[in-house]
């Protein structure tokens, strides 16, 4: 099989000829095995760890210029959060430090706010894109309204408003969804059909539970996702949720809704255990992910990282339905020998 076809076999939930196998890193990781390697490209790396690589395209950004700020501060289109590099000794990331609608109180300093636009990004080269890699399954176009809300308004403002200030949410997430459908639509045309996977995706849980309510969920959210799954269903497009932590409790929704792929299954979280995940909804979803990057990745032996690729190949993998992956972003913190033991491990093992 190629990489497509076994990705793709996988996120119908069948069995292809081995397990496929995927990679997240940050660009110090990705440093980090150029060096190790010995070689000049990310489909180098990829070729050494076998990987089945899904590729993402997307349009050219032409909206507005990010700004510079005093103290080395950045303002960052399409939402203008304040943003600043934060070092933490391995690596760094541009961290948000200030929320452009914190502190608004009324509708009318919303209908102020320079909202996104979809005019601010060129879909032109989204064909051209997906042509350049005809082996491997291709992901475009990214929606996440619970996520957006939180750039605009901050994590605990956001998450309050759905309770103390439902019109400010209501009109917040109006535009929020108005911009995505634009850019959606757009994509999905761009793309004539050679878009595979798409996320329509957002961040719930906690390391112990959901951050929001079911029913929070379930007034807010559940319709803005059945608005972005159907229409990328009807693009031919199958949909991956990415969800970080314990998010149990919402699973049986995302599957009513039709989610193809669930992305990361952080298994150590509670009621995220994979044997009971597979049980109940493996004849209904792909599973992306798996591979503990919290401990084991970055803190345990090869032997540690071995036994937890046996362990999610045997049961995430049980039957096909599975993509090998990190619950996340490999880490700099995370030794070579453990990435590379990682796939190694997977490579060798994972035939059906």
């Amino acid at each position: 099989m190629t990489p497509r076809e076994r990705i793709l076999t996988a996120a119908r939930r069948g069995k292809p000829d081995r397990v496929p196998l995927d990679i997240w890193y940050t660009g110090e990781v990705r440093d980090k095995l150029l060096k190790h390697f010995g070689v000049a490209t990310d489909v180098e790396i990829w070729r050494r760890l076998h990987l089945d690589k899904i590729v993402g395209v997307g349009p050219k950004y032409i909206g507005p210029p990010a700004r510079d700020l005093p103290g080395g501060l950045k303002l960052m289109p399409p939402w203008w959060t304040t943003q600043k590099e934060i070092h933490y000794g391995t690596g760094s990331y541009w961290e948000t430090v200030d929320w452009p609608l914190k502190n608004a109180t009324t509708i009318a300093e919303l209908e102020q706010f320079q909202w996104p636009s979809a005019d601010w990004y060129d879909f032109s080269e989204i064909e051209t894109q997906c042509d350049a890699w005809p082996d491997n399954a291709i992901e475009g176009c990214y929606v996440a309204p619970f996520y957006w809300h939180n750039h605009i308004r901050g994590l605990e403002q956001s998450c309050m408003d759905l309770i103390a200030e439902p019109e400010l949410t209501e009109y917040a997430l109006g535009r929020i969804t108005q911009f995505c459908w634009e850019y959606a639509t757009r994509c999905f045309e761009a793309g004539k059909g050679k878009i595979h996977l798409t996320q329509v995706t957002d961040d719930y849980g906690s390391q112990h539970g959901l951050m929001i309510s079911e029913e929070a969920y379930l007034r807010w959210f559940k319709p803005i996702q059945k608005k972005f799954i159907d229409l990328a269903h009807s693009a031919g497009t199958l949909v991956m949720h990415h969800d970080d932590g314990a998010i149990r409790p919402l699973i049986p929704h995302f599957v009513e809704l039709g989610v193809d792929i669930l992305n990361p299954i952080q298994h150590v979280c509670p009621g995220m255990e994979m044997a009971g995940l597979k049980r109940d909804y493996g004849a209904k979803l792909c599973f992306h992910g798996g591979v503990d990057n919290q401990d084991v990745l970055p803190h345990g032996s090869v032997a540690d990282v071995q036994r937890e690729v046996r362990d999610c190949l045997r049961t995430l993998g049980a039957g096909g339905g599975y993509i090998l992956a990190p619950c996340h972003n490999i880490q700099p913190v995370s030794p070579v020998e453990n990435i590379v033991a990682m796939y190694e491990t997977a490579y060798a093992e994972g035939k059906y």
